[in-house]
């Protein structure tokens, strides 16, 4: 390595870099307050629970369907620390496709399809007031 001997010490100084790496990225990931957690959680389990239909890149798909999807789009969130707040989790994706950029929208038996942001917002609210 040009030269350069590695010693003990750097050889340990490298190893510490190495196992520190995860730490840093679990730390990036925890940014979010235990209350913003929780409040995301209810989001997400409130939407399963709910027997609605999320509107997603030109389909309608099952409640369970949807809340995995944004589970997944909230895990990548949490990794870049974009969620410090249940709004950010809302507006940065819990409101339109990363893909197609199409807005989602969510539809209950016998009501209109809303846009999922209005409806996640509403609940956010309601269960805020709860508390």
């Amino acid at each position: 390595m040009n030269g350069v001997p590695l010693s003990t010490l750097n050889i340990a100084r490298l190893l510490w870099v190495v196992a520190a790496l995860p730490w840093g990225f679990l730390a990036q990931a925890a940014d979010s307050s235990p209350v913003v957690r929780d409040e995301i959680q209810h989001l997400l389990t409130y939407l399963e629970g709910s027997g609605c239909q999320f509107f997603r890149n030109g389909e309608w798909r099952g409640a369970v369907e949807a809340k995995d999807h944004l589970n997944q789009k909230y895990t990548y969130l949490l990794k870049k620390g974009l969620v410090r707040t249940a709004e950010d989790f809302i507006r940065l994706g819990a409101t339109k496709s990363s893909v197609s950029g199409k807005p989602y929208q969510v539809r209950c038996k016998g009501t209109k399809p809303v846009p999922s942001a209005a409806w996640l917002s509403e609940e956010l609210s309601r269960y805020r007031e709860e508390r």
